[in-house]
């Protein structure tokens, strides 16, 4: 019997325990809500409600029916959990196939900077099923697509943000589906933090960790976000939604680097795996959604392999086969390493540090990424479309004509790496960043 329950609004010591918008509870319908700490009714009057019935391109393995918001049968997104070269993981048990979808909600603009946003949902979770519910915010002046990681509703933002996004997660089992009903969400403030707390950006570069990549392959198959990956395609998957960019947007894009070519690829993370679903592992303990008694940058498959952690398994039981902790798309992997075996990679998470930003674009496959400012230097390497990178410095080299016209400037993104801006939205049409 499915049962459907909208719970009433909670005290915050009830949700305090709580890590997640995870709505589920032994398999019976809840509705997390997680209080409002604004002021009284003018924090009610701010709220809004998301649109469940705008599925769109930003959209993946969910549509609207009668009754609410559900997955889309078969045609559901399912986070890739290979352990790369194209080959399953470890097949799961048949009762755990997990199949999942997301409705990411138009960006709503505020009268204030919240520091964090709680939800009210209204939904039926039958036993296997579950619903979360994610949001973030947009940083100023770093750029047109500079984000917040995804964090759970009811958690703080990791800055207060005037602009804030929400996402709804539904996942099944591959033959039940919960069905969402509404969503409301509520800005929070806390006026006792200062303005410079609540506005300032943590100033420190990007993390960057050992870890080993595998390829995914999968040619012709969806990602969690909703790409459907072609052949040689350009972006990666990471074990957690957190880090997770719509189809078509790089919010969320890696720098990756093998020593063993010499060369580096920049990419956006367009699906969820390897082995993992919830293994944030470039976040520290006190963030990391799981297996926080890790050492920070290293991957729970990472550990179970290499030192039987968790019994050797993953997150699903299954047993470890590599330590891959980043899968690469074929065009990633062959094109832009240059690899032709699955190695061990330098891993940058360029969301994780502050400064301006551009993203990539090209009217066709990706971009040379060149060894100095001009095309008269080495390719070592590409940027795939829609990564956003990190601009370090700029200089005048080669005049060259691209998507966004015909510009002598290029940009540094990384160590050795240089890109012509003409392929790169910054937001302006100034260089943002100083003169190397």
């Amino acid at each position: 019997m499915l049962i459907q329950v909208r719970s009433p609004r909670r005290r915050a010591a009830l949700l305090a325990a709580t890590t997640c918008a995870l709505l589920v509870v032994s398999g019976t319908a809840v509705a997390a809500v997680t209080p409002v700490t604004g002021s009284g009714t003018d924090a009610a009057a701010r709220a809004w409600s998301v649109d469940l019935a705008d599925v769109g391109a930003d959209d993946a393995g969910v549509r609207t029916s009668g009754d609410g918001l559900r997955l889309d049968g078969a045609a559901g997104a399912a986070p890739s959990t290979q352990a790369g070269d194209g080959t399953a993981a470890g097949a799961a048990s048949p009762e755990r196939r997990e199949m999942s979808g997301q409705l990411v909600a138009e960006p709503v603009e505020l009268d204030a900077r919240a520091s964090g946003v709680a939800a009210d949902v209204d939904a039926a979770t039958p036993a296997g099923t579950s619903v979360l519910v994610d949001v973030r915010g947009r940083y100023a002046d770093e750029g047109p697509d500079s984000w917040t990681e995804w964090v759970p509703a009811g958690s703080p933002l990791p800055v207060a943000a005037r602009t804030v996004q929400a996402r709804v997660t539904l996942v099944g089992d591959g033959e039940t589906s919960p069905v969402v009903r509404e969503v409301t969400l509520t800005p929070e403030t806390r006026r006792s933090r200062s303005l410079q707390e609540v506005e300032a950006r943590p100033t420190s570069g990007e993390r960057a960790y050992t870890v080993y990549a595998t390829r995914e392959g999968l040619v012709g198959g969806t990602t969690a976000n909703g790409h459907v990956i072609t052949s040689r395609d350009h972006f990666v998957a990471l074990p957690s939604r957190r880090g997770l960019s719509s189809n078509n947007s790089g919010s969320y894009s890696v720098r990756v680097c093998a020593a063993s070519t010499g060369r580096c690829a920049y990419a956006p993370v367009w699906d969820v795996g390897p082995w993992n679903t919830t293994d944030d592992h470039w976040n520290a303990s006190g963030t990391r959604q799981s297996w926080a008694d890790l050492p920070q940058g290293k991957p729970q498959a990472q550990a179970a392999y290499q030192d039987g952690y968790n019994g050797g398994l993953d997150g699903f039981g299954r047993r470890v086969a590599n330590p891959a902790g980043i899968d690469l798309a074929d065009g990633t992997f062959w094109d832009g390493l240059g690899l032709t075996d699955n190695a061990w990679t330098t891993v940058t998470y360029l969301w994780t540090g502050s400064g301006p930003k551009g993203i990539v674009r090209t009217s066709g496959g990706p971009l040379t990424v060149r060894s100095g400012p001009g095309t008269g230097n080495a390719a070592v390497g590409q940027a795939g479309n829609h990564a956003n990178v990190v601009i370090e410095c700029s200089a005048t080299g080669t005049t060259v004509t691209g998507y966004y016209g015909t510009s002598n400037v290029w940009n540094r993104i990384g160590p050795g790496n240089w890109i012509s801006d003409a392929y790169v939205n910054t937001g302006s049409s100034s260089p943002v960043a100083p003169a190397c």
